[in-house]
Parts: structure tokens; C-alpha cells; sequence
């Protein structure tokens, strides 16, 4: 028996339906969002680089976003553009792509891609605020400090 291909990606900043980079969900083909929690997991707010950061977390944790899945051919053609957002490829890389069960509103549990935060180093300097609440769109300047930026 073959298993199908994960194609689903749970996104918590940038890339939520309506935010900066939403776009960039879209380029590889159309997707279904829907409103999904991903729980182990802390969110933080980096600045000034203006996005969040996802690491670890307690049993306690969760972050708020969308669990957006595609048609095989379009998570195919999607996953170089979110990949190169995310910073996979860099050396050292800023983002790694994991294996996660998120649930979905209503309860449902599925498994998903995430991107967790890579860049260690990074969250020792200052300009790491934590999200309690685990949503994004409630943390404090959430601008692109420079258009080029993430």
C-alpha cells in the first residue's frame, strides 16, 4: 500500500491568508486554509526583523494559524517558493521543515509540514518577545522594517 505525499503545511505568520507573504502560498497553485493549532510549541516575535519564530515548547504551548493543503501537483510546485522564504537551503539554514500533528478547528488531527525556527544563536539577542497566546497577529510591529525583507 502507497502512502500519499504530505501535503499539507501549517503556517502561523507571514504566510497566514491575508498577511504580507500569502502570496507566496499561492505561486506554486490553490490551496485549502483552515483554521488549525499546532500544540508543543512556543511562538516568538523577532525584531526588528519583524516575523515569528516557532521552537519547541511545553505540553502547555500552542500557536494559532492555518493548516493549508494543497493538490499533490501543487504542494510540488509550492514547496520551492516556501522553502526559499523559509530559508531551508541557507547555510547555516534559518528555518527547518518538520513532521507535525496539528488540530484542526472542530478537533480534527492531521498531519502537517511546519516551519521551526533554525538560527539558535539568534534568539539569545535581544528583540525576542514571547507570544503567550500563541497568535501572531496580535504581536507588536509586525511592519517590514525594509521592503526586501522577509
Amino acid at each position: 500500500m502507497t502512502q500519499e505525499p504530505l501535503t499539507r503545511v501549517f503556517v502561523y505568520g507571514t504566510l497566514m491568508p491575508g498577511e504580507r507573504n500569502a502570496h507566496v502560498a499561492a505561486q506554486g497553485g490553490a490551496f485549502e486554509a483552515r483554521p488549525a493549532r499546532l500544540p508543543g510549541f512556543r511562538l516568538l516575535h523577532l525584531l526588528p526583523e519583524a516575523y515569528p519564530a516557532v521552537v519547541p515548547g511545553g505540553a502547555e504551548d500552542r500557536v494559532c494559524g492555518y493548516a493549508l493543503t494543497y493538490a499533490p501537483g501543487d504542494w510540488q510546485a509550492a514547496l520551492p517558493f516556501l522553502d526559499a522564504l523559509e530559508g531551508v537551503d541557507e547555510v547555516p539554514p534559518l528555518y527547518t521543515r518538520e513532521r507535525v500533528t496539528v488540530t484542526l478547528a472542530g478537533g480534527e488531527r492531521q498531519a502537517a509540514w511546519v516551519y521551526v525556527y533554525a538560527n539558535a544563536p539568534r534568539l539569545a539577542r535581544p528583540g525576542v518577545v514571547p507570544i503567550p497566546d500563541g497568535d501572531w497577529r496580535g504581536a507588536p510591529d509586525r511592519a517590514r522594517p525594509r521592503l526586501e525583507d522577509r
